[in-house]
């Protein structure tokens, strides 16, 4: 995919559903004795792969009219391995399930699912009483899981994620006594506040999450869009003279809005205005950008969206520092390898010192050869990028987009007048 600088982005438009909390819609709909009614999903190949997985598991899955309907409540043995594909939220997440279910299943993904941590879910999940074994001494998917008897823990999980946390709730939905999740970071708080809103026994506090056994009711749900595929387009219309860009509908909850907070510090034209319960209208207009940094404390509520922060970096006025983002290495490419290089490859000035990554602003971008390592967010961010450089901007592996946004390029169109 070739992209070169052109006119402003203007229009309004509307993003895919929230991949994080579609994931979960599905799999708490599973769990459900009963029908559940899902609108506005997201139509990314990870949300797919997670209501195949439900189905797998027992769970009818149907789609008609952009509603999907799921029957659940008697989960069963899957047939054969399950392929999560991309997901390491999906492999996470159900391993979480596959824990209380007293059958084994076998969880596995692409190359890049089965290169990525899994000892940090298995860990907890052999603490409440599941049998998990792994490659690579259990440290890496495929993951084989016999679940039975669990018993509650109290857990704090080493590395703050929102997918560690989310498995050891789910867990702890058929374990005996109470299940606690402690975070001395917060975390997103997708899996809490939906199991609190469909029915869960579930008990939110000050830096911990408690659980105790019990299932969601069958619930009509829909999903809001999502804010990490809105803040391409915040990005993009920020830097791009001329641009003012509205996204409708997006998720504002707990813990998706740090990169708005980012944004506004480096001096972006941003509105905010209520569209509804727990959504809003974002609308961004093209203004000057400073650097920033970015605590290692706000790092988990903006992870997802740190490439395309670090475009912005790369054409603010002044050095902006991400600290505390290792986690990056760890997501559907090296994503702290993939931003630099696509930086460097544009003729931006950064580096990485330990966990840190350091944009030293004010660079006119060049196009460059991106190699998108097959992660959707690496090329979005990239595809920003080369709205602002100077010469084309190749990037190969760009079809991965439809991993969380599969009109993502049709809607670049769209914005951009084509």
């Amino acid at each position: 995919m070739a992209v070169s600088g052109g006119g402003p982005l203007r229009g309004e438009l509307r993003v895919p559903g929230d991949k994080s909390i579609s994931h979960r819609a599905l799999l708490l709909a599973a769990l459900a004795d009963g029908v559940s009614s899902i609108s506005g999903l997201s139509d990314g190949a990870d949300v797919a792969g997670t209501a195949a997985a439900t189905a797998a598991l027992g769970a009818s899955v149907e789609s008609a009219g952009g509603v999907v309907v799921v029957r659940g409540g008697e989960l069963r043995a899957p047939p054969g391995p399950i392929n999560v594909g991309n997901s390491g939220t999906t492999i996470r997440l159900l391993a979480g399930i596959a824990a209380g279910c007293r059958f084994t299943t076998v969880l596995g993904g692409d190359a890049s699912v089965n290169r990525r941590p899994m000892d940090r879910v298995a860990e907890p999940l052999r603490l409440m009483g599941a049998d998990v074994d792994g490659s690579d001494g259990g440290r890496r998917a495929p993951l084989r899981i016999t679940g039975g008897a669990l018993r509650g823990i109290t857990y704090q999980p080493p590395v703050a994620s929102a997918q560690v946390k989310g498995a050891v709730l789910l867990a702890g939905l058929f374990a005996a006594g109470e299940t606690v999740v402690r975070e001395p970071v917060a975390t997103r708080a997708h899996t809490e506040e939906m199991l609190a809103a469909f029915g869960a026994d579930v008990c939110l506090g000050a830096g911990e999450v408690a659980v105790r056994a019990s299932r969601p009711n069958p619930f009509e749900f829909a999903v809001p869009g999502d804010p990490s595929a809105a803040a391409f387009w915040m990005v993009g219309a920020a830097l791009v003279s001329g641009s003012a860009v509205t996204v409708r509908d997006v998720y504002s909850g707990q813990g998706r809005d740090g990169y708005l907070r980012v944004l506004r510090r480096m001096g972006a034209d941003l509105s905010v205005a209520p569209a509804g319960e727990g959504r809003v209208h974002l609308t961004c207009r093209s203004s000057p950008l400073r650097g920033t940094t970015i605590t290692a404390a706000e790092v988990p509520e903006l992870i997802d969206e740190i490439p395309v922060l670090a475009v912005a970096a790369a054409a603010a006025d002044g050095p902006t520092r991400f600290e505390g983002a290792g986690e990056l290495r760890h997501k559907e490419s090296d994503r702290m390898h993939s931003v630099l290089a696509g930086l460097e490859a544009c003729g931006a000035s950064a580096e990485v010192d330990g966990d840190t990554l350091v944009v030293r602003g004010r660079s006119q971008l060049r196009g460059g050869r991106i190699d998108a390592a097959g992660d959707h967010r690496i090329a979005m961010a990239f595809c920003i990028a080369g709205l602002v450089a100077g010469t084309e901007t190749v990037i190969s592996g760009w079809r991965s987009v439809a991993t969380s946004y599969p009109g993502f390029v049709s809607d670049l169109a769209r914005c951009r007048g084509a």
